[in-house]
C-alpha cells in the first residue's frame, strides 16, 4: 500500500515506522530536515521536506497514486486543508486526520464528502481519556484493552509476592475462581515470552495478560494482587482537556480534586464540573499536595501539556505517600526515562493514537487494532470471512490454525455470544477473534492468514 503520511513527530513517525517494517511504501512530509534525515537512517522510506498542505509538496510526495493521506501534524487547520486537497485535487482513496480541538470535533457533520472529506478523525485527548478512565475503573491494573465494544477486556497486571497466584499454576486459577471464564494470553518474566499453556508456574513480579468479560476483570485481578482495594480519591493534575473530560467521566462514583495553574481557566472548571473540586495552583507544590492530604489519594494522575512537569509531580506525589502515579508522557525518550521509576504507570498518546491508525490500514477486515508494551506487541480484534475453500481460517478448529509461535487466540464473539479459545473451537463465518500477537513482526502473517481468495471476491 502507497501511503503518505504528514508530520514527522512521535505519532507520525512511530506510525511510518510500524507501517514501513510491514512492507508498506511510505512518504513522509515534515518542514523539518533533521526529523526526515533520522527517520531515513533507520528506516527504508522517502521524505519530503516541505509544507504538508501545499498541492506542490504533496505532489512530490507522489499523491496523485496514494492509496492512503494520514495526516498527523500538530496543526488541526493543516490536517484538515491537506485531506481537503488531496481529496479534490487528486482524489486519494482514504484520508485519516488527527483533530484536536474539541470545538471542531462537536460538529461531526464537517467531516464528510460534502464539506471536509476525512474518512476518519482521530481525537488523542478522546483516546487518553477513555485509556485512563479505564485504568482508574478497573484498579491495580497496567493496561485495560476494549474488544467486542466493550464487551470483554485485555488487562495487564503484575502479580504481587504473596497474593494467591504466586508459585501456582494456571490450572490452579481456573480452579480457584471455577465461575470466572478467561483466556491467559500471555505471560512475560524478565522480558522474556513464557508459553501460557494450563500448566505453566506463575511468579511474583511476572506480567500477565489475561481476557475476560468485562464484569469479570476484578474478580480476577483480586488473586493477583495482595492487597486489593478499588480506587475512590483521585487528584488529576491539569485542567484541561484531559483533566476537564477525565472528571466528567469519573465524578459520579470518585472524589475528584482538579490541580490548575490558570486561575481563569481553574473558575471555568469550577462551574462546569458537578462535584469534582477544583483548586488553583502549582501541580509540583509540595505543601499543596500535603494539604490535599495526597497521602490519603489512590491516584494521582498528571495530565498537563508539559512532559517534565507530569514527571516531576508525579514523582513528588508518589514520595509523599500516594497509592498510584499515573503520568502521561509524550516524548517516547522520556517515556523510557521513567521505567523502574516511582511513576506506576506512563501514558503514551502516541501508542494510544497509532493503534486506532493502524486499525485502518491492516490487511483484512480489521475491527480494533492495540498497541502494547511500547509498540512490541499487538492485539487485534479481526473478523473471518469467506468458506472452507476461500478461507484459511473459516471451517477450522482453533488447533489446526498456522498461527506464528508469538500469537494466541483469546476468544470469539459468534452472534453476541463470547466463547473463549479452546482448541477445538471450529471458527465459522462472520466469528470476531481477539488474537494476542507477542511479537509485532508476526502482525503480517495473522493479517495474511484472515484474508479471503478471490474466489469468495
Amino acid at each position: 500500500m502507497k501511503i503518505i503520511i504528514l508530520g514527522a513527530g512521535q505519532v507520525g513517525s512511530s506510525t511510518a515506522e510500524s507501517l514501513a517494517n510491514e512492507g508498506n511504501d511510505i512518504t513522509i512530509i515534515d518542514q523539518n530536515p533533521i526529523l526526515l534525515e533520522r527517520l531515513q537512517e533507520h528506516l527504508d522510506i522517502r521524505t519530503v521536506v516541505g509544507f504538508a498542505a501545499y498541492p506542490e509538496t504533496l505532489l512530490k510526495a507522489g499523491v496523485e497514486d496514494a492509496d492512503m493521506l494520514i495526516a498527523v501534524t500538530h496543526n488541526d487547520e493543516v490536517n484538515m486543508v491537506a485531506c481537503q486537497i488531496a481529496s479534490s485535487l487528486f482524489n486519494t482513496p482514504k484520508k485519516l486526520a488527527r483533530v484536536r480541538a474539541t470545538d471542531y470535533l462537536e460538529y461531526p457533520a464537517l467531516f464528510n464528502l460534502d464539506a471536509i472529506p476525512i474518512d476518519v478523525s482521530i481525537s488523542p485527548e478522546q483516546l487518553v481519556t477513555e485509556y485512563i478512565a479505564d485504568l482508574i475503573e478497573q484498579p491495580d491494573t497496567l493496561q485495560v484493552l476494549n474488544f467486542f465494544e466493550g464487551l470483554a477486556q485485555l488487562v495487564a497486571v503484575k502479580i504481587d509476592h504473596g497474593s494467591d497466584m504466586d508459585g501456582r499454576s494456571i490450572e490452579d486459577l481456573l480452579a480457584l475462581l471455577p465461575k470466572v471464564q478467561m483466556r491467559v494470553a500471555a505471560i512475560f518474566r524478565n522480558e522474556q515470552l513464557i508459553k501460557p499453556d494450563g500448566g505453566a508456574s506463575l511468579q511474583a513480579d511476572d506480567e500477565l495478560f489475561f481476557l475476560a468479560k468485562k464484569q469479570q476483570v476484578r474478580d480476577l485481578v483480586k488473586v493477583f494482587k495482595k492487597d486489593y482495594q478499588p480506587y475512590q480519591r483521585l487528584v488529576i493534575a491539569g485542567g484541561g482537556h484531559i483533566g476537564k473530560q477525565l472528571a466528567q467521566r469519573l465524578e459520579q462514583d470518585h472524589h475528584i480534586k482538579i490541580i490548575e495553574h490558570d486561575e481563569s481557566r481553574a473558575r471555568t472548571l469550577a462551574g462546569e464540573l458537578h462535584s469534582s473540586l477544583v483548586l488553583h495552583g502549582d501541580v509540583g507544590d509540595a505543601n499543596l499536595l500535603k494539604e490535599e492530604q495526597i497521602n490519603k489519594t489512590d491516584v494521582f494522575c498528571a495530565v498537563t501539556n508539559d512532559d517534565e512537569a507530569n514527571i516531576l509531580s508525579a514523582m513528588l506525589a508518589k514520595r509523599l505517600g500516594v497509592r498510584k502515579a499515573f503520568s502521561i508522557i509524550s516524548k517516547a525518550s522520556h517515556v523510557d526515562l521513567v521505567e523502574g521509576t516511582s511513576i506506576d504507570i506512563a501514558v503514551s498518546p502516541a501508542q494510544i493514537t497509532i493503534g486506532t491508525l493502524l486499525r485502518h490500514v491492516r490487511r483484512g477486515d480489521v475491527v480494533t487494532v492495540h498497541s502494547l508494551r511500547q509498540g512490541a506487541a499487538e492485539a487485534i480484534e479481526i473478523v473471518a470471512h469467506g468458506d472452507k475453500q476461500t478461507s484459511q481460517v473459516v471451517g477450522r478448529r482453533l488447533d489446526e490454525l498456522r498461527l506464528p509461535a508469538s500469537a494466541t487466540v483469546g476468544a470469539l464473539l459468534r452472534d453476541g455470544q463470547i466463547f473463549f479459545a479452546h482448541k477445538e473451537i471450529q471458527i465459522q463465518s462472520e466469528d470476531h477473534l481477539v488474537i494476542f500477537i507477542a511479537n509485532q513482526q508476526d502482525v503480517d502473517a495473522v493479517e495474511k492468514l484472515f484474508q479471503v481468495g478471490f474466489e469468495f471476491l
